[in-house]
């Protein structure tokens, strides 16, 4: 049976990383993943999550189930955490997911469910698994332009379409509809009778928690019918505690009884239920004024550096004479910026300087040491032209790059 399987397309992503472990240059730089990295080039463990795993440890009394919604202490958490008021609370429900990765599947399943066949837009570009979830649950999937021509591109969605936003900090472009287009697709949702399902991965890491937050709790005020992934990996720094959230608002208490019913069926199905681990941290932490305190002000911080990171860059690149890719970073946010390099100069970028990003462009500006700001810009540069090697080094071994790498 095995030897009819045909040779499946490996993850871009992880087939960069794991290029990079491979390139045995010390001065390499990985920029694929979107990890944050701190001053030391470590990914950390918050002082409030880690507060609150201790507070776990000393009163964990037992490892039961939580049951198909998992921990209902989070679910509660994120929906006040996300939508703000009660208001807007009472007309959503919540279950605990396998990361943000599972609330996109599970909510991708609960449109397969509702209606087969749904068709459902995403951005171009868009993160790369947007596509393969949503395939992967049987849906249709078309593209709008996500920078100019956004509304227009909408104007094409129907009664019934889904249309995919990424709330905040978008992936991988690092750019976000400004408030007047976001109450534009509002108002063409309103009008047309398409249903928004907002992916926020990264919300504080952009213009602060509620700034980025704003958008959705915007489309929640003015629509009937939401879908909300959310994840926790990125904010509370829980990435291999795979802790995430699907969070649906509609329009009557029954209907959401049956949202919440069908969404515990598809995780049923898929891996019965999620860990509790990371759940029960973030409910900690929320649920804690003190712990909360701490939390935001560390997410604050973090955010901070990133926009350093991001402007120092911009710094760098002006002095080296490359102002046109120095303006376009000058207006991005968030953990991640797209290069305006071609995908022959993010390969030569690899090759020559050692630093990984992706060929569409896309670079983790939260993975850098400020440290190595200059030599990030320096290779950015030399990535323009064709010398032999880069400014003030060698070249080193060859990377063997091929025609596998999608994006």
């Amino acid at each position: 049976m095995l030897e009819l399987l045909a040779a499946p397309p490996v993850d871009p992503l992880w087939d960069l990383s794991a290029e990079f472990a491979a390139d045995p240059r010390p001065e390499r730089l990985d920029l694929v993943l979107g990890v944050y990295r701190d001053h030391t080039g470590a990914t950390p463990v918050m002082a409030a999550v880690k507060e609150a795993e201790i507070r776990l440890a000393e009163r964990a009394v037992s490892k039961e189930y939580r049951g198909l919604s998992g921990n209902t202490a989070f679910n509660r958490a994120m929906l006040s955490m996300v939508l703000g008021t009660e208001a807007r609370t009472a007309r959503a429900t919540a279950v605990q997911t396998v990361a943000g990765t599972g609330a996109l599947r599970l909510l991708a399943d609960l449109v397969r469910q509702t209606r087969p066949g749904t068709t459902v837009w995403i951005s171009d570009p868009a993160y790369v698994n947007h596509r393969p979830i949503l395939e992967g649950a049987g849906l249709t999937v078309r593209t709008y332009g996500h920078a100019d021509g956004m509304v227009d591109d909408l104007r094409a969605a129907r009664r019934g379409d889904v249309v995919l936003l990424q709330g905040c900090c978008h992936n991988p472009t690092g750019t976000d509809p400004d408030a007047e287009t976001w109450e534009e697709l509002a108002g063409l949702a309103e009008a047309n009778g398409w249903v928004p399902f907002v992916d926020l991965a990264y919300h504080g890491l952009g213009d602060g928690l509620d700034a980025d937050l704003w958008a959705t709790r915007m489309l929640a005020d003015r629509l009937p019918e939401v879908l909300i992934a959310v994840s926790c990996s990125k904010n509370f720094g829980l990435y291999s505690d795979r802790t995430g959230c699907a969070i649906v608002l509609g329009p009557s208490r029954q209907t959401l009884r049956h949202v919440e019913t069908a969404l515990q069926n598809a995780a049923r199905v898929m891996y019965s239920m999620p860990p509790d681990h990371g759940a029960a941290v973030v409910a900690t932490v929320l649920e804690d004024a003190g712990l909360r305190a701490t939390w935001r002000a560390e997410l604050d911080g973090m955010r901070g550096r990133i926009a350093s990171n991001r402007a120092d860059l911009v710094e760098h690149l002006t002095a080296l004479g490359c102002p046109e890719v120095a303006e376009s970073l000058r207006r991005q946010k968030g953990m991640f910026s797209m290069l305006p390099l071609t995908p022959e100069q993010m390969r030569r970028m690899r090759g020559r300087s050692g630093i990984y990003g992706t060929n569409a462009g896309r670079i983790n500006i939260a993975g850098v040491c400020a440290h190595r700001i200059p030599f990030l810009a320096q290779g950015i540069a030399a990535s323009l032209d064709s010398p032999a090697t880069p400014p003030g080094g060698t070249a080193g071994p060859p990377v063997t790059v091929g025609q596998r790498h999608a994006w």
